[in-house]
């Protein structure tokens, strides 16, 4: 009972309490809104997960990128650049579809490269930069696709769309790939000297860590996850679309930040997944609510607006939220510190005595 007891009083006070919470709540609601045998049936679920883990993954790659401390806003575009040049390749070059998944894959790790380039390197304003880069990747998409087309093999968009074991969503997959992969890296002096990047480059250089090679990095793990997401949704469409997922990225921003990240060396993988969470659970709940209001009132028609602004108004709510949270929790382990080292140094002058 002592141990769940401090267990419970460590968790509160790290970042991803609040987005932890919020995340319960989207759960309660869905089952309230739905019905608990709806929402957790196995169909349910493997259609959340299938819909939902491309953005979940980019999420993800966001937040590594925000403990590091910069963004790229431009991830949904090239997660639509890992599609459209997957489903081309195979289509005209004839070869198979796991090659073009690794160029596609490629493509992503390209343009990651160029954004860290242009933060890390040159020194331009992340969000700037990542901004206009938005607009080159979609052009670069226009160009190798001009319009929608192409498509995947039936077997493989079942596969992708199936349940193993008669309750695990084969998409699931991907999530379970992207977190092991992320476990490895984080026990490794990358998941230590990013913390210390992302807190305070200056004080990281002079210890000898080099912000420019630790953001390199964490760049690079965010194009092999944005690469992941590009082929998860390239199964998912079954086709190529060179100019979806545009908003991804700055959603997935948002996402981040409601699960309790904060730009530069504060919080977690969890707190990426517990946001991510949020933002998929609201909607979904949104639409049910809205579907049931469409039963009740059969004469009343709601707009696709009305459900945008209902959920987007949730969502700022749990921005601010989360950033009232975040700087209590701040100011809490700001007092912490600063209570055991008084203590530390009080210790020190009785025992000069």
């Amino acid at each position: 009972m002592q141990l769940a007891k401090d267990f419970f009083v460590r968790f509160r006070r790290s970042p991803a309490f609040a987005g932890f919470v919020l995340f319960l709540i989207t759960i309660l609601l869905n089952t309230i809104v739905q019905g608990p045998a709806a929402f957790f049936s196995s169909r349910n679920l493997n259609t959340l997960f299938a819909t939902n883990i491309p953005f979940l993954l980019i999420v993800m790659a966001q937040g590594v990128l925000l403990i590091s401390g910069t963004l790229d806003v431009s991830a949904g575009v090239q997660m639509a650049l890992v599609n459209v040049v997957t489903i081309m390749t195979v289509q005209e070059w004839g070869i198979p579809f796991a090659l073009g998944c690794l160029i596609g894959m490629l493509a992503a790790l390209i343009a990651s490269v160029i954004c860290w380039a242009c933060v890390a390197v040159l020194r331009l304003p992340d969000l700037l930069a990542s901004y206009a880069l938005t607009f080159a990747i979609l052009g670069v998409n226009l160009l190798i696709m001009n319009s929608p087309q192409g498509s995947v093999s039936r077997e493989l968009f079942r596969a992708y769309n199936s349940v193993l074991f008669g309750f695990i969503p084969a998409s699931a997959l991907a999530l379970i790939l992207v977190l092991v992969v992320w476990f490895y890296i984080k026990r490794t002096s990358f998941g230590t000297n990013i913390y210390a990047v992302g807190a305070n480059p200056q004080n990281a250089f002079a210890a000898g860590i080099s912000p420019v090679k630790v953001q390199f990095q964490a760049f690079m793990f965010k194009g092999f996850v944005v690469g992941i997401a590009g082929i998860c949704i390239t199964l998912l469409t079954a086709s190529g679309n060179p100019i979806q997922a545009e908003a991804l990225g700055l959603r997935s921003l948002a996402a981040c930040i409601i699960g309790g990240l904060t730009f530069g060396g504060w919080g977690s993988m969890s707190c990426a997944l517990f946001g991510g969470g949020f933002l998929i659970l609201i909607q979904n709940s949104v639409y049910f609510i809205f579907e049931m209001i469409n039963r009740l009132i059969p004469t009343l028609v709601v707009s696709s607006y009305w459900h945008n602004l209902f959920s987007d108004g949730i969502v700022f709510l749990g921005l601010l939220l989360t950033i009232v949270t975040a700087k209590g929790q701040r100011e809490m382990l700001r007092i912490n510190i600063q209570n055991k080292y008084m203590h530390l140094f009080k210790r020190r002058e009785d025992n000069a005595k």
